[in-house]
Protein backbone atom coordinates (compact mmCIF):
# COMPACT_ATOMS: atom_id res chain seq x y z
CA UNK A 1 0.00 0.00 0.00
CA UNK A 2 2.89 2.65 1.01
CA UNK A 3 4.05 2.16 -2.72
CA UNK A 4 0.63 2.99 -3.94
CA UNK A 5 0.56 6.28 -1.90
CA UNK A 6 4.05 7.21 -3.25
CA UNK A 7 3.03 7.01 -6.21
CA UNK A 8 -0.14 9.00 -5.94
CA UNK A 9 1.97 11.76 -4.01
CA UNK A 10 4.64 12.18 -6.32
CA UNK A 11 1.70 12.41 -9.08
CA UNK A 12 -0.41 14.91 -6.78
CA UNK A 13 2.77 16.66 -6.26
CA UNK A 14 3.97 16.70 -10.40
CA UNK A 15 0.54 18.14 -11.03
CA UNK A 16 0.20 20.61 -8.38
CA UNK A 17 3.65 21.83 -9.77
CA UNK A 18 2.00 21.99 -13.50
CA UNK A 19 -1.10 23.46 -11.99
CA UNK A 20 0.58 26.01 -10.07
CA UNK A 21 2.58 27.18 -13.15
CA UNK A 22 -0.55 27.29 -15.37
CA UNK A 23 -1.93 29.49 -12.56
CA UNK A 24 0.63 31.75 -12.35
CA UNK A 25 1.06 31.88 -15.98
CA UNK A 26 -2.09 30.93 -18.22
CA UNK A 27 -4.59 32.39 -15.58
CA UNK A 28 -3.14 35.76 -14.54
CA UNK A 29 -5.68 37.56 -16.81
CA UNK A 30 -8.27 35.00 -17.49
CA UNK A 31 -9.64 34.76 -13.35
CA UNK A 32 -10.25 37.94 -10.62
CA UNK A 33 -7.86 38.20 -8.42
CA UNK A 34 -10.42 36.43 -6.05
CA UNK A 35 -10.41 32.92 -8.31
CA UNK A 36 -7.04 33.31 -8.33
CA UNK A 37 -6.39 33.00 -4.68
CA UNK A 38 -8.22 30.50 -4.37
CA UNK A 39 -6.78 28.40 -7.41
CA UNK A 40 -3.33 28.56 -5.67
CA UNK A 41 -5.16 27.72 -2.09
CA UNK A 42 -5.90 24.79 -4.13
CA UNK A 43 -2.62 24.19 -5.61
CA UNK A 44 -1.23 24.47 -2.50
CA UNK A 45 -3.23 22.04 -0.14
CA UNK A 46 -2.85 19.31 -3.27
CA UNK A 47 1.11 20.15 -2.94
CA UNK A 48 1.43 19.99 0.98
CA UNK A 49 -1.18 16.63 0.94
CA UNK A 50 0.96 15.38 -1.51
CA UNK A 51 3.87 15.67 0.43
CA UNK A 52 1.86 13.83 3.39
CA UNK A 53 0.99 10.83 1.13
CA UNK A 54 5.17 10.75 0.77
CA UNK A 55 5.77 10.95 4.23
CA UNK A 56 3.75 7.67 5.14
CA UNK A 57 6.25 5.89 3.30
CA UNK A 58 8.72 7.08 6.19
CA UNK A 59 6.24 5.71 9.05
CA UNK A 60 5.54 2.69 7.26
CA UNK A 61 7.18 0.65 10.00
CA UNK A 62 6.16 2.64 12.90
CA UNK A 63 2.61 3.25 12.40
CA UNK A 64 0.05 0.17 12.11
CA UNK A 65 -0.93 -0.76 9.00
CA UNK A 66 -4.19 0.05 9.14
CA UNK A 67 -4.02 3.65 10.68
CA UNK A 68 -1.57 3.79 7.43
CA UNK A 69 -4.34 3.06 5.21
CA UNK A 70 -6.87 5.39 6.85
CA UNK A 71 -4.17 8.09 6.62
CA UNK A 72 -3.64 7.85 2.92
CA UNK A 73 -7.42 7.09 1.88
CA UNK A 74 -7.74 10.50 3.74
CA UNK A 75 -5.15 12.79 2.12
CA UNK A 76 -5.98 10.86 -1.29
CA UNK A 77 -9.65 11.69 -0.81
CA UNK A 78 -8.73 15.11 0.13
CA UNK A 79 -6.61 16.81 -2.77
CA UNK A 80 -9.87 15.38 -5.26
CA UNK A 81 -12.92 16.71 -3.03
CA UNK A 82 -10.55 20.15 -1.82
CA UNK A 83 -8.89 20.95 -4.84
CA UNK A 84 -10.75 19.10 -7.16
CA UNK A 85 -13.61 21.44 -5.97
CA UNK A 86 -11.83 24.90 -6.14
CA UNK A 87 -10.30 23.71 -9.55
CA UNK A 88 -13.75 23.28 -10.53
CA UNK A 89 -15.12 26.51 -9.15
CA UNK A 90 -12.63 28.62 -10.44
CA UNK A 91 -12.07 27.40 -13.85
CA UNK A 92 -15.85 26.33 -14.71
CA UNK A 93 -17.61 28.09 -12.42
CA UNK A 94 -19.51 25.03 -11.56
CA UNK A 95 -20.96 26.83 -7.88
CA UNK A 96 -22.89 22.64 -7.34
CA UNK A 97 -19.33 21.36 -6.37
CA UNK A 98 -18.92 23.98 -3.30
CA UNK A 99 -20.30 21.69 -0.95
CA UNK A 100 -17.32 19.24 -1.77
CA UNK A 101 -14.81 21.82 -0.31
CA UNK A 102 -15.47 21.62 2.95
CA UNK A 103 -15.55 17.31 2.88
CA UNK A 104 -12.02 17.31 1.51
CA UNK A 105 -10.68 20.00 4.07
CA UNK A 106 -12.23 17.31 6.56
CA UNK A 107 -11.10 14.90 5.06
CA UNK A 108 -7.19 16.18 5.18
CA UNK A 109 -8.38 16.85 9.24
CA UNK A 110 -9.20 13.08 9.72
CA UNK A 111 -5.94 12.28 7.45
CA UNK A 112 -3.49 14.23 9.61
CA UNK A 113 -5.28 12.79 13.08
CA UNK A 114 -5.09 9.68 12.01
CA UNK A 115 -1.43 10.11 11.90
CA UNK A 116 -1.25 11.27 15.10
CA UNK A 117 -3.07 8.69 16.63
CA UNK A 118 -0.19 6.50 14.33
CA UNK A 119 2.32 8.29 16.17
CA UNK A 120 1.36 8.42 19.03
CA UNK A 121 0.60 4.31 19.38
CA UNK A 122 3.29 3.65 16.98
CA UNK A 123 6.22 1.02 17.70
CA UNK A 124 9.49 3.48 17.75
CA UNK A 125 12.71 2.22 17.60
CA UNK A 126 15.18 4.36 19.38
Amino acid sequence: MTKSFALIGALAALCSVIFGAFGAHALKSVLSATQLTAYHTAVDYQFYHALALLLLVAFRNIISERLLLLCGVFFTVGIVFFSGSIYLLTLLEWRFVGPVTPLGGLCFMIGWGCLIAGIVKGQWRE
